[in-house]
């Protein structure tokens, strides 16, 4: 492959002080004509090669042998690495594999060429065939640091080389960015992340309007959450310093199909209430607002990626905290449209928030899906441990629609059950439903959280993803780093484009 044009995707700071792994506008795309490739070109210089192709690179050594000397089979993340004279000091050229050429297989190299860049001013590399946005992606969120530090290191330049394929890496640095955002809220201490601070960072990078399309915001704050009776947003955020909110975001096309209600779970931190949580497990309780992250995220990008369907976005964001204005175990709250609910477990404060934000969507917003995202139970790690995402949905159809969208973005999803016969574990002797399993041998905590949240769905098609398990991740490996993965952004994004 002749090297062309290059496109320069810098990196820069996300709010203050949080370096945000990819973000800033892509440089354009100029023509200085084909030339063959050069491997002095740059410090490091990376090149595919696959199963059945060589490397399209003079060296030193005929790319052939070399490979055959290491062995090289260009599986997808594989790397050779070739010193070469560059001026009067060396330089080196990354041979890397691309697999099958799949969308997994590059992403998976995109991954392994960015991270060999680490400690380098810039990386230069010739982009393979097939689909360069799953390539991009991978690179760009291989790259991904937070640091909350005046002082951090410049990260690693990547220059991208094929003009051909400039839309490609743009929509492949569209979704790297919004994963990226999602990280970075997710990653943001509480201390710093109180509900308002979400619905300011929610309106900041979505509220706006372009050529065909617009979003628009509406915030209900404590005041407003009471006159509109979401018993279950203030119930949980009884007990904090810092006041609850509803934040709602409205993604209206020109032309558009359909209407889709994303909700996400914005538990800006969460103790477990009097219910308290063990001090190991709170932790990692900073990120329990993650489904809220990947709504903003997502609802930030779709404009950028010329989706036509309408989606809104409803974030239910609290902090579950302890303190004498606290709920207890044994009350009686009363949901957004009148349905009670017995809290038997005031860590169970997820779906009670999600509980008000879907009957809000069922009742006032009139749309053809809904999807909520949370890090709703521990169990569901238990099921399907750190790599599979659950879904859970009422409709086969949208339950297949985001397997396969989980598939093509590298987000795998499993599908649980919705087991009707557990549903009586759900009954209360003092409400219409209890917020915990009430005496049940069943000990299905994931499937019945999910069963809770269907009960304010008005029986649209919905489906639920708990990504509990997916949502964090405790190793930099691949396209995930250590902390928040943004689990779903690109799920979501793959499977409304679709749409």
């Amino acid at each position: 492959m002749p090297i062309s044009p290059h496109v320069l995707l810098p990196r820069v700071p996300y709010g203050q002080g949080l370096s945000a792994g990819p973000s800033g506008a892509a440089a354009p795309v100029t023509s200085q004509g084909a030339e063959p490739v050069a491997p002095g070109a740059a410090e490091l210089l990376a090149v595919p090669f696959s199963p059945d192709r060589e490397p399209e690179i003079e060296l030193p050594l005929p790319p052939a042998a070399l490979l055959a000397h290491y062995e090289a089979k260009g599986e997808a993340g594989e790397i050779v690495e070739v010193p070469v004279a560059n001026g009067d000091g060396v330089g080196r050229v990354l041979l890397y594999g691309v697999g099958d050429g799949t969308a997994s297989a590059l992403r998976k190299a995109g991954a392994a060429v960015a991270r060999r860049g680490k400690g380098k001013e810039a990386l230069r590399i010739v982009l393979p065939e097939g689909p360069v946005a799953a390539f991009t992606e991978g690179a760009l969120l291989a790259t991904y640091t937070f640091r909350m530090s005046e002082t951090t290191s410049e990260p690693v330049r990547l220059e991208f080389v094929g003009e051909e394929a400039a839309d490609e890496v743009a929509r492949g640095r569209v979704v790297a960015e919004a994963v990226a955002l999602a990280r970075d809220l997710t990653n943001t201490p509480s201390s710093v992340k109180s509900p308002a601070w979400l619905a300011e960072r929610a309106l900041e990078h979505t509220v706006g309007e372009g050529d065909g399309w617009k979003i628009s915001a509406r915030v209900w704050d404590e005041e407003a959450l009471k006159s509109g009776r979401f018993g279950g947003i203030l119930a949980v955020g009884q007990g904090s310093v810092t006041p609850p909110r509803l934040i709602r975001l409205s993604y209206e096309p020109e032309g558009a199909t359909g209407h889709v209600v994303l909700v996400g779970k914005g538990i800006t931190y969460d103790t477990g209430g009097l219910s308290l949580k063990p001090t190991d497990n709170m932790k990692f309780m900073k990120t329990d607002m993650a489904g809220g992250a990947v709504v903003i995220a997502v609802l930030g990008a779709l404009a950028s990626l010329g989706v036509r369907v309408r989606v809104t976005g409803l974030v239910a964001a609290a902090e579950n905290a302890f303190s004498g204005a606290a709920q207890r175990p044994s009350d009686v709250i009363t949901q957004y449209g009148g349905r009670t609910v017995e809290v038997l477990n005031t860590d169970a404060e997820g779906r009670l928030v999600l509980a008000d934000a879907l009957a809000y969507a069922d009742a006032e917003l009139d749309p053809d899906v809904m999807v909520d995202v949370a890090t709703l139970t521990g169990a569901i790690s238990i099921a399907l441990g750190k790599g599979l995402g659950a879904v859970f949905a009422s409709d086969d159809a949208l339950a297949a629609e985001l397997i396969e969208a989980g598939e093509g973005s590298g987000e795998q999803l499993w599908r649980m059950p919705l087991i009707d016969d557990y549903v009586p574990a759900l009954e209360s002797s003092v409400a219409d439903l209890s917020n915990i399993e009430a005496g049940s041998a069943y000990g299905a905590g994931s499937i019945t959280a999910a069963l809770f949240l269907r009960e304010f769905t008005g029986k649209r098609p919905w489906a639920h993803l708990d990504i509990a398990g997916v949502g964090r991740s405790g190793a930099d490996e691949g396209v995930l780093s250590k902390g928040a993965t943004g689990y779903g952004v690109r799920l979501l994004l793959e499977w409304l484009s679709r749409r």
